[in-house]
């Protein structure tokens, strides 16, 4: 296992949830990291939240921007690995009442966005490194009716990923999967939120629904192995099984 020491870590949407936790325990394990995320305003509290020093940096960009993501490399310059869990809520009509804008705008979000940053990503990448993206429980088990675009994208990314473990080897390109993430965007519930959760915490095989820091070791893992690339590492408490 490779260490982390010193390692420069780009996290995209590392100002809250997952990508917040990945901050946290990428900074446990000594490595300097630059979050970003379109709101300045939620990156600074992120910022100020980790107490790291000179060794968290925050550049504002926007990931369907190709132009903030070519800055945003061109001022990091060279790195050892990127993370991206930077995402938006998926749209959920039924496919005949697909609203093809509110679509187009997810797909630029999730997987143009993802295509830019690996595009850029590369021409500052250290040999060694590795890019990990993130996709979701919705590819094995999409919401009935209205699913479909979202398990056809969160879906791609293991394809994706698997094709570029191979054009750039030898950087690691892998994905993460998780299910349900305690993560504040579930807040939106109110007091619902107690009761979703202890029934699908019933439900699980793990009994468990992840935290950010519990998902946050499975990235951490993949940029620390040096044998693993191309690979969907499932981290959903075995929702995927039920």
């Amino acid at each position: 296992m490779e260490t982390l020491v010193n390692q420069t870590i780009i996290i995209v949407g590392g100002s809250s949830g997952i990508g917040l936790g990945i901050a946290r325990a990428a900074l446990d394990s000594g490595a300097n990291i630059v979050i970003t995320a379109r709101s300045a305003d939620k990156l600074q509290a992120a910022q100020r939240s980790l107490n790291g020093g000179d060794r968290v940096k925050a550049i504002a960009a926007d990931m369907t921007a190709e132009a903030d993501i070519a800055r945003l490399f061109e001022e990091v310059g060279a790195f050892d690995h990127l993370v991206s869990t930077a995402g938006t809520l998926p749209p959920g009509d039924p496919i005949g009442q697909t609203d093809m804008a509110g679509m187009r705008a997810f797909v630029d979000n999730k997987l143009i966005g993802a295509i830019i940053l690996a595009k850029y990503a590369v021409q500052g990448l250290r040999p060694g490194g590795s890019i990990t993206f993130t996709s979701g429980i919705n590819k094995d088990k999409p919401p009935v009716p209205g699913g479909s675009v979202v398990s056809a994208i969160a879906g791609s990314f293991s394809y994706f990923a698997r094709a570029l473990a191979l054009e750039l080897a030898p950087t690691r390109v892998n994905v993460v999967s998780p299910g349900w993430v305690d993560t504040p965007m579930w807040d939106i519930l109110g007091d619902a939120k107690a009761g979703y959760f202890a029934d699908m915490t019933a439900r699980l095989p793990a009994r468990k629904i992840p935290t950010a820091a519990d998902v946050a070791a499975a990235y951490i893992y993949l940029m620390q192995s040096n044998v693993t690339t191309g690979e969907t590492l499932r981290v959903d408490g075995g929702h995927n099984l039920i």
